[in-house]
């Protein structure tokens, strides 16, 4: 079942072409990785969907059982101080779908101990501060989840750990996943699917199919290509 079509998506912004004649459909279930070089419109994309800003085409997010697709957005860092004097439950409480037992049940399924509740945004290390956020995005039971470079920030081991989370909860709670990523191992193991973007749709099919040297170059220019090349024979 198709849960997201996408057709001749143009964005402009300041007379500038960000996004040129995009096109794509998500299935359900399905995670779709969008992978490109700084300055492709990954992140315009994404607001677009959300319906953001203000785009030429068609995004049509179809019904699930007859119901509005809920969906769930993880940016790519938090946009709040973080020495304001709130705790992460009060902030979870701030996102109108929280009983405690939901925020518990939540901050369960991001792999945290529900002591952190009490902790301050400070205190918190940058990985943890990213598992609060996607325990927001969870909380209004959504279908669907768009991560903005869910590990921007985070250290190696880090990245690994939150991928291997968002994994289980693709997995536990049936949910499709839309995520921008640099890291093209995360793509080959995780995405269903992937679309190479540098303002226009450059390729996309399995990670398998399409993450060639062929296709690197024109997106990247050498060095990823090689990189991937050399890794992978």
């Amino acid at each position: 079942m198709k849960i997201l079509e996408v057709k001749n998506l143009n964005v402009e912004i300041n007379g500038i072409h960000i996004l040129n004649d995009i096109n794509f459909e998500v299935e359900r279930g399905e995670i779709l990785a969008i992978i490109g070089p700084n300055g492709a419109g990954k992140t315009i994309l994404l607001k677009s969907l959300l319906g953001l800003i203000d785009y030429q085409g068609e995004i049509k997010w179809n019904k699930i059982y007859g119901e509005k697709i809920k969906i769930g957005y993880v940016p790519q860092r938090m946009d709040i101080e973080t020495d304001i004097p709130l705790s992460v439950e009060e902030f979870l409480n701030l996102s109108g779908d929280s009983s405690k037992q939901k925020i518990k049940e939540a901050i369960k399924a991001v792999q945290l101990d529900e002591k952190i509740l009490k902790s301050g945004f400070g205190e918190i290390s940058i990985g943890q501060r990213q598992r609060i956020l996607v325990a927001w995005a969870i909380l209004g039971n959504p279908q669907v989840l768009l991560f903005d470079e869910p590990t921007a920030d985070i250290d190696i081991a880090g990245q690994e750990s939150i991928y291997k989370m968002l994994h289980k909860l693709h997995r536990d709670l049936n949910l499709s996943i839309i995520l921008i990523s640099h890291d093209l191992n995360v793509v080959f193991r995780y995405a269903h699917k992937a679309i190479c973007l540098n303002r226009k749709k450059i390729c996309e099919g399995s990670p398998k199919e399409i993450l060639n040297t062929e296709n690197l170059l024109e997106l990247y220019g050498g060095e990823k290509a090689f990189y991937h090349h050399d890794h992978h024979h």
